[in-house]
């Protein structure tokens, strides 16, 4: 029972590093592109966008137009109007990777604990290995979904 443990232990170890560089190189990710106030025509009326102000303050709702001069969003019951040199970065958020991300999870978890039994185990039987995976893959499942998605993407920045 002892050695089970161990291989239980090595094997979550191993899946939560990858899981770990997995998070950082997508957060990581590639640098927005300064962007030029035309951009922000290609929002959807009613999409949730993030206004950040010069002053660090910073608006969430729903956008509703822009123009030469402004953008406009919808702030619960209000609408405001946000002047074109007060804005510094207009964001949008992504679409969430939970499922894709619970997915490669299972993949990952399932692919340790058998390589790590495959690894150390001598007297395994088909029902450990079974069980192994199993584990591996409902436990990778939940820590992929539990991986933050749905970042906010940059669409403006001031130059």
């Amino acid at each position: 029972m002892n050695r089970r443990r161990h291989q239980f232990a090595i094997g979550m170890t191993v899946l939560m590093l990858s899981f770990i560089g997995v998070a950082a190189v997508s957060a990581a990710g590639p640098k927005p592109t300064q962007a030029d106030w035309e951009s922000l025509k290609q929002l959807a009326p009613g999409q949730q966008v993030q206004v950040v102000l010069n002053d660090a303050k910073s608006y969430s709702g729903q956008f509703q137009s822009v123009s030469d001069d402004g953008i406009v969003l919808h702030l619960g019951k209000d609408t405001q109007t946000f002047e074109r040199q007060t804005v510094l970065r207009v964001s949008t958020r992504g679409k969430s990777h939970r499922g894709r991300n619970a997915l490669i999870g299972v993949g990952a978890g399932v692919a340790t604990l058998l390589a790590v039994d495959a690894g150390v185990c001598e007297d395994c039987t088909a029902g450990t290995w079974v069980g192994d995976a199993a584990g591996g893959g409902l436990l990778g499942s939940v820590v992929g979904a539990l991986i933050p998605t749905g970042r906010w993407h940059d669409v403006y920045r001031a130059r």
